[in-house]
């Protein structure tokens, strides 16, 4: 088991110990400072979409539409697929109310072991979830964790969700701290799976999951930045549906997305 949750456990460790360090400095941080800290991370929260969503996308279709023989017109199939499973995703996590059961339970937890504004609480949880649980290196991550014994990538992701779970602390508060209950969830989940299907998925749909990952960073970095608040948890079943979608228009019409055996 510790082969499958190694990864996972890592980068919990690391998230918690940038939380604390971020807590302990918070109250130094005059507001100017917080402010600016927040700026930095939404520029990089959009580096960082910029590269899943924009650069995976053109790399994909660069890739694979010489394959298909269609390389004029591959980056539109590419696109409606990504655009169906942000639509389809979104229109699936608003009826099932992600966005408001995934901050009550930020809430439930500020309840049950902290004090002061628990609207802020859960709004630090939600942000720092989504931060740390989309994108392409959880994604991969998790894939070769659970299904190659290879935690390497989930190890750079520690890393780097360390610093960032230092500065988000210091700036949101106490509910980054609580994220480490999504990451661990979440990514153990995605281990799990990967473990159990072993390589379930092709190139192509963990490159379009990739890519509607970015897009959630994007929007996530708009709430950091303080430009528009949207309610970025409804999306997250987009990023699971690439996999069905080429899966059905594959066998409806074999050779469009995916180069024949």
């Amino acid at each position: 088991m510790w082969s499958i949750l190694n990864g996972t456990i890592v980068n919990a460790i690391t998230v918690a110990l940038g939380s604390a360090g971020g807590l302990l400095v918070a109250g130094r941080l005059p507001p100017r400072y917080q402010q600016i800290v927040l700026h930095c991370l939404g520029l990089v929260t959009i580096t960082l979409g910029v590269d899943s969503a924009v650069l995976t996308f053109a790399q994909t279709a660069a890739q694979y539409g010489p394959l298909v023989g269609a390389e004029k017109t591959y980056a539109a199939r590419l696109a409606m697929v990504m655009i169906a499973s942000l639509l389809v995703g979104a229109i699936l996590g608003t009826r099932l109310r992600l966005h408001e059961r995934i901050e009550g339970a930020g809430a439930w937890i500020h309840r049950r072991f902290s004090s002061g504004d628990g609207r802020s609480f859960a709004e630090a949880f939600l942000t720092a979830s989504v931060i740390f649980c989309v994108g392409p290196l959880t994604l991969l991550g998790c894939l070769e964790n659970g299904a190659h014994a290879n935690p390497s990538l989930l190890y750079i992701k520690a890393v780097l969700d360390g610093f960032c779970s230092l500065a988000l602390a210091s700036t949101l508060g106490a509910g980054v701290l609580a994220s480490l209950v999504t990451v661990v969830f979440f990514q153990g989940g995605l281990s799990l799976l990967a473990y159990r299907v072993a390589d379930p998925l092709n190139e192509l749909s963990i490159a379009l999951m990739t890519v509607v990952g970015g897009i959630l960073l994007l929007a996530t970095a708009l709430l950091l930045l303080d430009l528009k608040k949207i309610p970025v948890a409804n999306m997250l079943p987009g990023v699971f549906l690439p996999p069905l979608f080429v899966w059905i228009i594959e066998s409806l019409s074999p050779g469009l997305l995916l180069p024949l055996p």
